[in-house]
């Protein structure tokens, strides 16, 4: 292995410098060769404060820092899966595969990521060959700057120099192609400009060295699979589901290929691949972080980070938080952000005085498969632990925590929905007026909730679809965006490839054809199930005068990639019923508002897994679809159970802009259990590095 050549960067003009990057990385013959772990520093495991350490003690560089991730990344990142048709088409999963297929894009100048020995399909843009504009700096030219600053004034230029972040493709990065996944045909693959919390980033002296792979258009449960990426797989078990759409960024960061990420969730998608990937993911409160540069922002789209610590997630918030006046959800939040840094609440302390509700309604053994029950005892185990720590664990008994206020409140606050929703006891006449004073019938209810008809559980709410949300989040999207080619929904879908692999779930997306139809917008219901789910949560925890709940982040572990989805699930693999979303994590609380944080629990010792029964009656067309994309469910068994060892988390969620109470608790959860463990078949390289033998596999295009 040839030694790497130090360059001191405060001597070398940006543009020269990418050619000398490039010039000294060719030198090594056997593969790309990196700097030798400086002194007894590990980048794996490796947080925010222990990089930052070690550059002010002159230990190591960002360079170096950056190098490191791109060795992992050299020998870890390639496929996942087979693709004998081409990477289009269909797949075959592969038991420890050499590679998770977590990052898509990788922040280097071609000279650069040639001699490295990485694919063309990971160069920074399919459209800008060249790549030479010396205002688009690459990872490593960005970190040669912080280099030469630091060299300069011994300071770190921000709270986040020197780390290394990758970003989930949804969100624009004005340097990196940004297509969410897809294979489309953009006349300029990169954005005009950074998403807002991207800016941040950069601004704070992080390194955005990767753009992550993910369910294409932010969607794919079961399969978490992209058109332009392929697919993602779990680091703990790659035949299995790695979580909800930002899969890449929790995989990435699990496998410790970079420090930290950026991930969006609209259901589960930062608390289901962070979990999956025995990680940290904080779902901040809906308005605290700007949504602006994000592809198809919703009302229920929230921005968060993957890491592996809850203190890293913390510092990570710090940075993006707070008021951005493109994004009016945001003016919410002022006066609502702490008087100091996130992180200095995210340590360890007592929780004695501390009340945590325990959400049993997530947790019910009568109800729960065989499949669940391991996850349900490991969540009793996480109780006690709390408990150990001095925390005042409110248990509401099988019934539920907020099952009360949801029988008292919630026919007066969804009013006209509830009256819909139970027609026996709001009836209606041929034209669908009322057929009797609901108003009375209202006000009976609330003189006696136990007339309340129906399960009233959390878990017990209806979808609430918002027709118009995704076309307008699209057609808004692009319309900013400004690219020749792609300027509508529409040309998403006639100007792309998709991949089929046979499955439901893939081909020509129905569900952005349906989508497109869309000629009105209207948020109506959605907000006001938003203000009446909020009200009633709000009004349970001031009546048991809690500080935040707990539950499993989801009771079932992963399951294989693309697993047959059951008919008549009731919330048990099905998509958003019964309060669980798409990849089975408990989603309905999040997704109005609140914020969540979810922390690893430890590990799975066995799993159950779902199959095709070939003894029940072939499905009817009419027995619903997967992902949006058509074909019928099939009637299905639980088999097992087979060992199995795979991470689970648990949810602390709180009030609207609690983040800082839920941060002591989770750092105090962490510091006390240590359920934290890399996944072994992506451990340490030997002195930083890889065999020759271990390149990159070329997926074909």
């Amino acid at each position: 292995m040839s030694p790497t050549i130090l360059i001191p960067a405060a001597k070398v003009r940006p543009a020269r410098r990418a050619r000398l990057f490039a010039a000294v990385l060719l030198v090594s013959i056997a593969g790309f060769a990196v700097a030798q772990q400086p002194g007894s520093f590990h980048v794996e495991e490796a947080t925010i404060a222990d990089i930052q350490s070690a550059i002010l003690a002159k230990k190591l560089t960002a360079t170096q820092v950056v190098k490191l991730y791109l060795a992992r990344i050299k020998a870890y990142n390639g496929a996942s899966v087979e693709y004998p048709d081409g990477i289009l088409g269909p797949i075959k999963t592969m038991p420890h595969a050499k590679g998770i297929g977590a990052l898509i894009t990788l922040n280097l100048r071609p000279a650069t990521r040639k001699a490295m020995g990485f694919d063309d399909r990971n160069g920074r843009s399919m459209t800008d060959a060249a790549d030479n504009d010396p205002a688009m700096p690459d990872a490593l030219e960005v970190a040669a700057k912080l280099d030469a600053e630091f060299a300069q004034t011994g300071k770190l230029v921000g709270p986040l120099h020197g780390v290394v972040i990758a970003i989930k493709d949804q969100y624009d990065t004005l340097d990196m192609r940004t297509t969410s996944g897809a294979d489309a045909f953009y006349a300029n693959d990169r954005p005009p400009r950074d998403a807002e919390c991207v800016a941040r980033l950069r601004a704070a002296g992080a390194i955005i060295l990767a753009k992550a792979n993910m369910g294409e258009y932010a969607g794919g449960y079961g399969h978490n699979r992209s058109s332009f990426g392929g697919q993602v797989v779990n680091p703990y078990n790659t035949e299995r589901d790695p979580g909800g759409s930002s899969s890449g960024v929790g995989a990435a960061v699990g496998a410790n290929l970079v420090t930290c990420g950026i991930a969006e969730e609209t259901t589960p998608s930062i608390r289901s691949p962070a979990q999956n990937a025995n990680c940290v993911g904080l779902s901040p409160t809906q308005e605290l972080v700007s949504r602006v540069g994000m592809m198809n922002p919703g009302v229920n789209t929230r921005v968060g980070p993957i890491t592996r610590t809850v203190e890293d997630a913390a510092r990570i918030l710090t940075v993006i938080a707070g008021y951005d006046p493109k994004d009016e959800m945001t003016a919410f939040n002022v006066g609502h952000l702490p008087s100091e840094p996130y992180e200095t609440y995210a340590h360890p302390a007592s929780l004695k005085g501390v009340r945590i509700g325990i959400v049993r309604e997530y947790m019910d053994r009568s109800i729960a498969t065989k499949a669940e029950l391991e996850n349900i005892a490991m969540a009793e185990q996480a109780i006690e632990d709390l408990r150990k720590l001095g925390a005042t664990m409110v248990d509401p008994g099988p019934e539920g925590l907020f099952t009360s206020c949801i029988r008292r409140y919630n026919p007066l606050l969804s009013n006209a929905s509830f009256a819909k929703a139970n027609p026996e006891m709001f009836p209606v006449d041929a034209d669908g007026k009322p057929a009797t004073d609901q108003v009375t019938t209202l006000i009976g209810l609330a003189m006696d909730p136990s007339k309340v008809p129906g399960k009233v559980t959390i878990r017990d709410f209806p979808n609430t679809p918002v027709p118009g949300e995704s076309k307008y989040g699209y057609d808004w999207y692009l319309a900013q965006r400004g690219d020749a080619n792609i300027k509508t929904l529409a040309d998403l879908v006639t100007k792309a490839r998709f991949f089929n692999d046979g499955s439901a779930g893939s081909g020509k997306p129905t569900g952005l054809m349906k989508t497109d139809t869309d000629t009105y917008l209207d948020t109506a219901l959605r907000m006001q199930r938003r203000y009446a789910v909020q009200q009633i949560v709000l009004q349970c925890m001031a009546e048991l005068n809690l500080d935040a709940v707990v539950y499993p982040t989801g009771t079932l572990p992963p399951a294989k990639i693309w697993p047959p989805q059951p008919r008549g699930a009731a919330g048990r693999g099905g998509v958003g019923v019964g309060g669980v979303g798409g990849a089975t994590s408990w989603t309905f609380l999040g997704a109005q508002g609140f914020p969540a944080i979810t922390v690893p629990g430890g590990f799975t010792s066995e799993v159950y897994d779902r199959e095709v029964d070939p003894d029940a009656p072939a499905p009817a067309a009419t027995d619903g679809d997967e992902a949006g994309r058509g074909g019928p469910r099939r009637a299905t068994k639980l088999v097992g159970p087979v060992p199995a060892v795979l991470p689970i988390g648990f949810d602390f969620l709180g009030r609207p802009f609690t983040e800082p109470k839920l941060l002591m608790i989770a750092a105090s959860y962490e510091k006390a259990t240590h359920h934290r463990t890399p996944p072994s078949d992506f451990g340490p390289l030997p002195n930083g590095t890889w065999a020759a033998t271990q390149t990159l596999p070329t997926i074909p295009h």
